[in-house]
């Protein structure tokens, strides 16, 4: 197992790594290890851009701080690429629970596209199975280690291709058998949710849950796309609401803003958005706000009653952990334990989960907290 990831603390001692954490948009192409990268792409003579651990993790952070979605995509050229055989996936689920489970994640959704692991051979049952395989054995492994994690699948459908009722078709099949939800993942810009509609419609019909990546590479329009051509229960990032809030005022003690129809809309109705802090800054979604933590619109969103919750994306290519995400917005907004418990408890309520889990699940946190 990987060193356990760094800890932060709040200013009143607690640490942030021993709290209990729900981890809603984590991509399994953006988690691996790169110690294991070396590896798997020895097996398969492929070539690197770096041949050690440090180095190569090194490389996926320099690249994907870009500010553009579009080059930070280009990194997953390298993940997918050994993760194209049954023992691949399952190896790299299973270490993903394991480091889901080091950072305090007592509950993970796992997000990823099938239709980018057919090269070798598999086909999308096959592949789904062996992403299932690998997550039981890690729950199983952090079980034995003392560590209580339940993990559920989410199967994105890339926006660019064509095989969007394909993987709908094939998520319903596997409800019972571990995936919990459906995704639609990549290039945003020019690729809204609208052009997957058939895909939605049948979600629908078969009453599966649904989120959608919107309000990262572009504005509003995506996000209402998401909501009312995807039927979107949660939004992917989501962080661009923000371009829907005026502010009527520049006196910070007196200001107020103004919520447009989205914006009112997603609050109006608790729609959980899935932020994703260094992300968000590395991709440029935020580059309208600034360059740095303390720019990004989180705490806007938290303060104006949304509903926030935390998220990792791509540990990788970050250099991230859910509790280094939580440490960066204690440190920026000067959060305390009372605010990290209401970011668990809003991703606890947005889970794809029955009502009975998401009240267990809620109860867990906050004995959590309380110990804390």
């Amino acid at each position: 197992m990987n060193t356990p990831p760094e800890d932060y603390r709040l200013r009143g001692g607690a640490s942030i790594g021993a709290l209990p954490k729900v981890s809603l948009h984590d991509h399994l192409d953006g988690g691996l290890r790169p110690a294991t990268i070396i590896e798997l792409a020895d097996a398969i003579g492929l070539e690197l851009p770096a041949t050690d651990a440090a180095s190569l993790g090194a490389w996926f952070a320099d690249q994907a701080d870009s500010g553009s979605l579009v080059d930070y995509l280009k990194t997953f050229d390298v993940t997918t690429a050994v993760m194209q055989t049954r023992e691949g996936l399952a190896r790299c689920a299973r270490e993903f629970v394991q480091d889901l489970a080091a950072d305090g994640v007592i509950y993970g959704e796992v997000r990823w596209a099938p239709e980018q692991h057919l090269e070798r051979g598999l086909d999308l049952d096959a592949a789904v199975e062996a992403v299932q395989e690998g997550i039981e054995a890690g729950v199983e492994e952090a079980r034995h280690a003392g560590s209580r994690i339940d993990v559920g699948q989410i199967l994105s459908a890339m926006r660019h291709a064509d095989r969007g009722l394909e993987i709908a078709e094939l998520a319903v099949r596997h409800r019972d058998r571990g995936v919990v939800g459906f995704d639609i993942a990549g290039a945003e810009s020019g690729f809204p949710a609208s052009n997957l509609r058939v895909a939605f419609d049948y979600l629908a019909v078969h009453l599966f849950p649904v989120t959608v990546h919107a309000g990262e590479a572009e504005g509003i329009d995506s996000i209402r796309g998401a909501l009312f051509d995807g039927r979107a229960l949660r939004l992917g990032h989501g962080v661009r609401i923000a371009e829907d809030i005026e502010f009527e005022s520049e006196d910070a003690e007196n200001a107020y803003v103004t919520l447009g129809s989205v914006a009112q809309w997603v609050k109006d109705r608790a729609i959980p958005l899935e932020l994703s802090p260094s992300s968000n800054l590395q991709t440029g979604a935020v580059a309208a706000w600034g360059d740095d933590i303390i720019d990004h619109p989180f705490d806007l969103l938290y303060q104006l009653g949304f509903q926030v919750t935390v998220n990792a994306d791509n540990r990788l290519m970050s250099n991230t952990t859910l509790t280094k995400e939580l440490g960066l917005l204690s440190e920026a907004f000067g959060y305390d334990l009372d605010d990290l418990e209401a970011f668990q408890l809003n991703a606890a309520a947005a889970a794809f989960l029955p009502a009975e889990d998401r009240e267990e699940l809620a109860e867990r946190i906050s004995a959590g907290f309380e110990r804390a």
